[in-house]
């Protein structure tokens, strides 16, 4: 055999052992690029499963412009109701809340507890106070004076007695409804505290605007409550990835001296 020969059968041999090889670096190289990029296979991510409702609580003139407190006695003073405070805050005074006709939208919020009405000012502060059924409210005396606190409301009857500054007191609420909250020494005191079924509820900001994000897609019902009106209601539907709109407007006489 030539030489030429013997070295085109090495060249032969050669190729039989590289060519397989480096063809297989070829065949992978684009997969292990893919897998650098991240570190991992891409993953599949899901979006837009829930949805929110916004919206805005605008509030009639009469209420911005005179807040009359309620009053267990007759008013014999003769001296003239109270301003009321900045608009900004008297919104605050409004709730909203939801009711569900789907499956689930029950779970979607938690209490925003723990809940306190203080005696401040001669003032209950809040003065209107939302809490889920079961929630115990917290009754401190901030005031250099003896405050009592009571209520002869049907959804809760209580009379915490008098106690001192730096004392407090609390009441559980296990029945929903509306519970006028007093002051047996201070008569111009008065306060609210509405208690709910569910704590799917909020309060406006103080320019009236509200929000519920984070909804399962169905129908809901909003309710906007003040305790000088009649609730007014909307009906929504909440899709995936969408946001839905309800505004309110709710004009309010207001309230007689006395009632």
């Amino acid at each position: 055999m030539s030489i030429r020969s013997k070295l085109l059968g090495s060249l032969r041999f050669v190729a039989t052992l590289v060519l397989p090889a480096a063809s297989a670096v070829v065949f992978l190289t684009p997969s292990l690029v893919v897998l650098g990029e991240e570190g991992r296979p891409p993953a599949s991510r899901s979006r837009g499963e829930t949805g929110e409702m916004r919206g805005s609580v605008t509030l009639g003139p009469r209420l911005t412009a005179r807040k009359v407190h309620f009053s267990l006695y007759p008013d014999v003073s003769g001296s003239s109701p109270r301003l009321s405070p900045p608009a900004a805050e008297e919104v605050r005074n409004v709730i909203l809340y939801l009711d569900s006709k789907t499956q689930g939208g029950a779970d979607a919020f938690q209490a925003p507890g723990p809940f306190r009405m203080e005696q401040r000012g001669e003032s209950f502060v809040p003065h209107i106070l939302p809490v889920p059924k079961g929630s115990t409210v917290e009754f401190p005396n901030d005031d250099v004076i003896y405050h009592n606190v009571f209520s002869l409301s049907k959804a809760a009857s209580f009379d915490l007695g008098r106690y001192p500054r730096g004392d407090s007191r609390s009441v559980r609420f296990d029945q929903p409804g509306i519970v006028k909250v007093f002051c047996h020494i201070h008569p111009n005191m008065s306060a609210v505290i509405l208690v709910l079924d569910h704590s799917r509820f909020t309060t406006p900001d103080a320019e009236g605007r509200f929000a519920f994000p984070d909804l399962p897609p169905g129908s809901y019902t909003v309710t906007a409550w003040h305790e000088r009106a009649r609730p007014v209601h909307r009906n929504l539907v909440i899709l995936p990835g969408k946001i839905a709109t309800a505004d309110f407007s709710i004009p309010l006489e207001d309230a007689p001296l006395g009632e």
